[in-house]
């Protein structure tokens, strides 16, 4: 296993530095490295980043700024010449603070927290299970996302539907494809998003989970073939 990870620096010098000892560690992947948040936030919001190596003092948009900008925060583990910003880091939940220079056995330390942490989180959540909430007849209820079946549009409401029940939730589409996993649900048709693991069969026009045939919009199959392929 290893993290996907970022650098965010305006010095290319200090990106060079740790860029190095990213990729010479063997619990790391370097996805990029970039000068500046608003590259960085790119390239975040089109790859799964586990783990942020983060300058404070930055032009036009400092660390702490780039972070509140962030809807989805990885672990981030911010590099600063400074110590006055350490008590300040650790609002924003730091996994660490390094000071520059950088010692290798320091940078090593610290990734290993960040390893540990990320397995805690895993450990955590394959045991509790993913699962979001919904609001249905003034009542809170915990879906596991592994149950849903399909998500139907029904006029101002959204019908989730489960392996044990349905519920209508005051919703939209939209909200709920922002909330499912991208890897397990798609969205098939105007009214419709599916678990891809709950189809059975499909062909050009349907895509059957159980004896439900759920219609395919036009050029809906291909993202369907690709997610099916691609599905572990």
């Amino acid at each position: 296993m290893k993290l996907n990870c970022v650098v965010v620096d305006d010095s290319s010098i200090q990106r060079t530095i740790i860029a190095k000892l990213v990729n010479n560690h063997p619990g790391l992947h370097l996805i990029g490295d970039f000068s500046n948040a608003i590259e960085a936030k790119s390239c975040i919001s089109l790859n799964n980043i586990d783990l942020i190596f983060l300058d404070i003092e930055m032009p036009v948009i400092n660390g702490f700024d780039f972070l509140d900008g962030l809807k989805s925060k990885p672990q981030i583990i911010f590099i600063t010449s400074k110590a006055e910003y350490a008590l300040k880091a650790f609002d924003y939940d730091a996994t660490d603070y390094l000071q520059k220079p950088i010692a290798v056995d320091r940078f090593n330390a610290s990734v290993k927290r960040a390893i540990d942490m990320h397995l805690l989180k895993k450990d955590i959540k394959e045991e509790e299970g993913e699962h979001i909430f919904i609001k249905s007849n003034l009542k809170k209820l915990k879906i596991f996302t592994s149950k849903i079946k399909w998500i139907e549009a029904f006029g101002d409401y959204v019908r989730v539907v489960t392996e044990d029940d349905s519920n209508l939730v005051l919703s939209t589409m939209k909200s709920f494809e922002n909330d499912l996993s991208k890897d397990k649900f798609i969205r098939v048709h105007k009214s419709y998003i599916i678990n891809i693991d709950k189809v059975e069969r499909f062909n050009s026009k349907f895509a059957e989970i159980g004896i439900t045939k759920i219609p395919l919009s036009r050029n809906k199959k291909e993202d369907l073939v690709k997610a099916l392929s691609t599905s572990s």
